[in-house]
């Protein structure tokens, strides 16, 4: 007996770091996706963000941010605040057997967590894109995944009061993405638009990315990182039924990004007359963000349904964000917030386990908490150092004036 349970528990913990290291690769997804839809000449800087602001999210939910989200009271509202992850499981814990007994270690839980906590600082990056200072961004980072984060993520998974109303979130639609959008949509409103974008009379218009190649390999990435991010949600895989699960989760996460693609591709056809990339990219993300907050209860057909959805709502999102001036370059708000809505309430249909008043207060407390928080530091940050880099420097590209160098230096030489 105790053999098997020392089995299960290195399959456990094995199967938990390798899903971890899958939604590690969307950090290159993200930085692909992004680099792909701005302009060349801010290619350098939104790469820093990415690879910086995955090392700030690591060591920041090291030193607090874990704490906060997994040490605080059950059913609690206001988290406890510590230091580190604690100790790791003892070999008599574990064979002891028992419903407390641990199946994985805490090193790996703490590991898959943190990369979540990356990639919702991911989505801001993209959002406040070509027009922000690199330090005010980073300065961002550290709040958000410290604090800002942890607190809604002890809410939901930590046990705390939106746990306790039935709030149901499998791996994070609201509680990773919606949070995510969120803390970009309080960026971009401080921030405004980028110089160009909308006319005078009202006009929108588009500034088209610099590398659609590098952009759907970023999708590709991601697509293959959710695999991990959703069946890594599991959290269990050495029993029958948990690996049965497993299997359902990747099947109708595939499912739904699929769903999301071929509705995009339709709806920017019907509606633009063209079957525009970008749409179908953001459909494919879209499906994903969908189907995240259960990805296990729906049928396959059920999931293509879900992700399908979402892939008709980020087209109509982003296009009516672009309406109200609020300028998202590669569509974050609207595939990760609006769709992580929707993933949100569309987990009543197929579970009757979660309520949708349930659902529509983890909507609720969820959104209000990290978009006013988020705000205030936004705030913050522009009174202080400000967070908008000058026109003549958004002008020439965040490239030469934050980074100091070009990612594409030989467009520059003169023959």
């Amino acid at each position: 007996m105790n053999e098997f349970t020392e089995l299960s528990y290195a399959l456990d913990t094995f199967y938990f770091l390798i899903c971890g290291v899958l939604v590690m690769w969307m950090a290159a997804g993200f930085s692909m996706l992004e680099a792909g839809l701005v302009r060349s000449k801010n290619t350098a800087e939104i790469l820093t963000k990415n690879v910086a602001l995955f090392a700030i999210a690591c060591t920041m939910y090291l030193l607090v941010g874990y704490y906060i989200m997994y040490s605080s009271s059950a059913g609690g509202f206001l988290p406890n605040l510590g230091f580190l992850i604690g100790a790791e499981n003892s070999a008599d814990a574990v064979t002891a057997g028992g419903d407390d007994a641990p199946y994985y270690s805490m090193r790996s839980d703490f590991f898959f967590q943190v990369v979540f906590v990356a990639t919702a600082m991911s989505i801001v990056s993209g959002a406040v894109a070509e027009r922000m200072k690199l330090w005010a961004f980073l300065a961002f980072a550290v709040v958000m995944t410290a604090f800002i984060y942890p607190v809604s993520g002890y809410w939901t998974w930590g046990g705390g009061w939106l746990s306790e109303v039935g709030y149901s979130d499998y791996a994070g639609s609201g509680i990773v993405h919606l949070a995510g959008a969120s803390a970009a949509l309080a960026g971009v409103i401080v921030l405004g638009p980028r110089k160009g974008k909308y006319g005078k009379d009202g006009s929108i218009h588009a500034i088209p990315g610099a590398n659609m190649p590098l952009a759907t390999l970023g999708t590709f990435i991601l697509w293959m990182g959710w695999f991990g991010f959703n069946g890594g949600s599991e959290l269990k895989l050495a029993a029958v039924d948990s690996a049965n699960n497993v299997a359902q989760v990747f099947v109708n996460t595939n499912a739904a990004a699929a769903g999301g693609v071929i509705a995009a591709l339709i709806l920017a056809k019907l509606w633009f007359r063209k079957a525009d990339l970008t749409m179908a990219l953001n459909g494919a993300l879209a499906g994903l963000v969908a189907i995240t907050a259960d990805p296990l209860s729906p049928t396959a057909l059920s999931a293509t349904i879900i992700g399908a959805i979402g892939g008709i709502i980020v087209v109509a999102a982003i296009v009516t964000l672009d309406k109200v001036k609020l300028d998202d370059p590669v569509g974050a708000i609207s595939v990760h917030g609006v769709v992580g809505i929707w993933g949100v309430l569309a987990v009543p249909l197929n579970n009757d386990g979660a309520s949708f008043g349930a659902q529509i207060i983890g909507i609720v407390g969820i959104f209000a908490w990290v978009f006013l928080a988020s705000l205030v530091v936004w705030l913050i940050l522009k009174a202080i150092m400000g967070i908008r880099v000058s026109e003549e420097e958004e002008y020439e590209g965040v490239d030469i004036a934050e980074c100091g160098l070009e990612a594409y230096p030989e467009f520059g030489i003169k023959k």
